[in-house]
C-alpha cells in the first residue's frame, strides 16, 4: 500500500479529506427514492442482525459486565522462567482506554492482575516453558474475575517503535498528526486520524487510544469478533489483525488459553529461560465469566 507522506498531514488536507468521505454519503442519500423501501428493509434487516448479535454477546459477561470478545490492552511487567515460581502474582496494566458496547469506559492504567501457573526451567536440547494467567480486572475499587486468552504479544523494543513517527517532523509539521506504524503493519494517521490496514481503514486514532474493528488473521490462528461482539477494540500499538508473537525471535506460544486449559497461556523458549522484559505489550480477549 502507497505511504501517505507525513507533510501531507496538514489541517487543509485533514478538511478535505474529510469532505471527500462526506460526499458519497451525501450521494446515496440522494439516490433514487425508489430504492427508499429496500434501504428501509436492509436497514431493518441489519438492526436484528446486530440485536441478535448483542444478545448474544451478553449472555457472556464477566461478573462486572464486561462482554465476550473485549480487548484488553496490557502492558506487562518483566517476567523471567529463571527467576518465576508457580503462585508469583503478575501485576499489569491497561495501555489505553478500554470502550464498551454498552458506552462505559475502562480507564487507561487500570490493574490486570494475573499469576505464574508453571515453569520448567531450560534443560540439555530444550527450552524452558512458562505458562501463566490473566484472572482479575481492578475495577471501581473492586477486583472482578475474568478470564482471558492471548491474542498477541509483542517485545518492549516492538512497542517503542510503534510509538516513534515513521519519519521526523518537518518544520511546519505538528508531531501528534505524524504517521506511525503499528505492531502488525497497520499505519495511524496521526492523533484523531484513520487507522488504514492493508487495503482499507479498520478504525482510529484518538487522544484516548487506537480502536478497530479487529479482524481475523490470515492464517487463521486469530478470530475476528467474537460472540456477535463487534464493537470498536482498544489495541493501543497493535494492528487490526495482529497475532502472535512480535520481536521475540526464541519464543513460541505453545497454548493460547482459548481451549483446554482454558485461560492458560504457555510460552516456550527454543533455547535458555523465557524472558518478557518490562515495556513488552499484550492483547489479552475476553472469554467470559470465570
Amino acid at each position: 500500500m502507497h505511504r501517505i507522506s507525513h507533510r501531507s498531514i496538514f489541517p487543509s488536507c485533514r478538511r478535505f479529506l474529510v469532505f471527500c468521505a462526506i460526499v458519497p454519503t451525501l450521494v446515496v442519500l440522494s439516490h433514487d427514492s425508489r430504492a427508499a423501501n429496500g434501504i428501509a428493509r436492509s436497514k431493518s434487516s441489519a438492526q436484528r442482525e446486530t440485536a441478535s448479535g448483542l444478545a448474544e454477546s451478553l449472555k457472556t459477561r464477566t461478573d462486572d459486565g464486561i462482554p465476550a470478545g473485549t480487548i484488553l490492552p496490557v502492558r506487562v511487567p518483566s517476567i523471567s522462567s529463571k527467576s518465576a515460581k508457580a503462585g508469583d502474582k503478575i501485576k499489569a496494566n491497561l495501555a489505553q482506554e478500554v470502550r464498551l458496547p454498552d458506552g462505559s469506559t475502562i480507564h487507561g492504567g487500570t490493574r490486570v492482575l494475573g499469576e505464574i501457573v508453571d515453569v520448567t526451567n531450560a534443560s540439555a536440547g530444550r527450552g524452558a516453558t512458562l505458562t501463566i494467567k490473566f484472572n482479575a480486572l481492578v475495577r471501581h475499587g473492586k477486583s472482578t474475575n475474568i478470564r482471558t486468552h492471548l491474542r498477541a504479544m509483542a517485545s518492549m523494543m516492538e512497542v517503542a517503535e510503534a510509538q516513534i513517527p515513521i519519519s521526523g517532523p518537518g518544520e511546519s509539521d505538528v508531531y501528534d498528526w505524524l504517521t506511525t506504524q503499528q505492531v502488525g503493519g497497520d499505519s495511524v494517521y496521526g492523533k484523531q486520524g484513520p487507522v488504514v490496514g492493508k487495503s482499507e481503514t479498520v478504525g482510529e486514532s484518538t487522544y484516548q487510544g487506537v480502536f478497530v474493528r479487529v479482524l481475523a488473521s490470515a492464517d487463521g490462528r486469530c478470530r475476528g469478533s467474537v460472540a456477535g461482539n463487534d464493537h470498536p477494540q482498544a489495541v493501543w500499538v497493535f494492528s487490526a489483525d495482529a497475532c502472535g508473537l512480535y520481536g521475540f525471535g526464541d519464543l513460541e506460544i505453545r497454548h493460547a488459553g482459548r481451549t483446554e486449559p482454558l485461560g492458560e497461556i504457555v510460552l516456550e523458549s527454543k533455547r535458555g529461560p523465557v524472558k518478557i522484559r518490562s515495556g513488552s505489550g499484550a492483547l489479552l480477549r475476553i472469554d467470559g465469566q470465570e
